[in-house]
């Protein structure tokens, strides 16, 4: 690569380039750890244009999508604890889990499963205990659900400020409002180029959320882009769904499944589908249009188990999942190089696993082997078409 007039060359050991959840935590981890790292995002930090807004974010251990997610999830809520005293602020909070749904419901199965393999503390309850134990549901009288106490919610944009805060304290550099043009792989490092310079750096960590496909091509086959809708509601009494007496909740029926939170900020209670929303071309094309079908869908959910949270519509925003086939995560190296490590499309249940995950990240970035078993999410579980090589350049990019 040959520099053009005007640009400017920098050194640094490890490139972040998405400044999300997962990228601000490895921001952090690194930088912790004495490297030289630069973090480049192109918004401001904890925008609403990405998958990491929305005021709330779930942590649970009963694990409903695969009891090996549980020793990771550990691990992320101690990290979080972690957090919270470097930063003085209160980033979790503990509520419980409730999980009910219908008779067969994954939600329930699975969570009850991945709660007896790795010995969680949890109680099963039937419709009747849910009530009596949590007033402001009155799910279906055939319902079962599991309650596991340990879990809670997060605070997801000011856990992201805060991993960027922690990090320039330990000397990171930040590039907000700055897009990446290409990384460009050379025999003694990699060449970032943003739209005002040229970085040098040892190795790169593309955690680019929606966008990561447009630097990943090998991933980007095997990645659908969802529109997602959230809504506050004002509770027709607030007194039932304060913190301390409503968990955080996931419920299944036989035709939806719907996550939220208690009324903790004043701000109404929040729920939204779990379900896959409408596919999006790009990450572009998201946009803050949430509307009177995306709030019918979501009341249909209050009406059928939570009726007196049914009140008037406080808010709606969307946001994306950015989803694989089979909906875990991709942490790897690139097939392409070595030096590239990619991160994490989280299929819509990832947040709770950023400080962790920050952690692998670093781990990878530097060469090591992670301290977190990651097999799962290896991207040579696509087959051939993830292992083609890349020159890593965002495709409408002129280098």
């Amino acid at each position: 690569m040959v520099l053009g007039k005007g640009d400017s060359m920098k050194t640094f050991d490890v490139a972040v380039i998405g400044l999300g959840a997962m990228g601000s935590a490895a921001l952090f981890n690194l930088a912790r750890q004495g490297r030289r790292v630069v973090g480049i995002e192109q918004f401001e930090p904890a925008h609403d244009k990405g998958s990491s807004h929305g005021e709330s974010r779930i942590i649970r251990l009963s694990y409903f999508e695969h009891p090996s997610y549980v020793p990771l999830v550990r691990r992320a809520l101690e990290k979080w604890r972690e957090l919270e005293e470097l930063s003085g602020q209160t980033i979790l909070t503990v509520t419980g889990v409730l999980e009910a749904g219908y008779p067969g419901a994954s939600i329930v199965s699975g969570s009850l499963e991945a709660s007896r393999q790795h010995d969680l503390t949890h109680e099963v309850l039937s419709a009747a205990d849910i009530t009596r134990r949590f007033p402001g549901f009155r799910v279906p009288s055939n319902w079962t659900g599991l309650f596991q106490p340990e879990g809670g919610f997060l605070r997801p944009e000011l856990a992201i400020r805060e991993f960027m805060r922690q990090a320039e304290n330990h000397g990171a550099e930040t590039r907000l409002s700055t897009r990446v043009l290409a990384i460009e792989p050379f025999g003694a490092g990699i060449r970032v180029r943003t739209e005002a310079e040229v970085i040098e750096v040892g190795s790169v960590v593309i955690a680019a959320g929606a966008w990561i496909g447009d630097f990943a091509p090998e991933l980007k086959p095997h990645l659908k882009i969802t529109r997602q809708v959230l809504g506050w509601f004002s509770p027709l009494d607030r007194s039932l769904f304060t913190p301390d007496r409503c968990p955080v909740f996931l419920l299944e029926s036989e035709d939806d499944a719907c996550y939220g939170f208690p009324d903790f900020a004043g701000t109404g209670v929040k729920m939204a589908s779990h379900r896959e929303g409408l596919a999006l071309p790009a990450a572009e094309a998201l946009v803050q249009d949430g509307n009177s079908a995306d709030e019918a869908q979501i009341r249909r959910m209050l009406k059928l188990a939570m009726p007196d949270a049914n009140g008037p519509l406080r808010q709606m925003r969307t946001c994306m999942y950015t989803r694989t086939p089979d909906e875990d995560f991709v942490i790897d190296l690139s097939p392409a190089d070595p030096r590239v490590v990619l991160a994490s499309p989280c299929s819509g249940h990832g947040f709770k696993f950023a400080s962790v995950i920050g952690e692998v990240l670093a781990d990878l970035a530097l060469g090591k082997a992670s301290r977190s078993d990651i097999s799962r999410f290896q991207i040579s579980r696509f087959g051939a078409q993830s292992s083609r090589g890349t020159t890593h350049k965002k495709q409408e990019a002129t280098p």
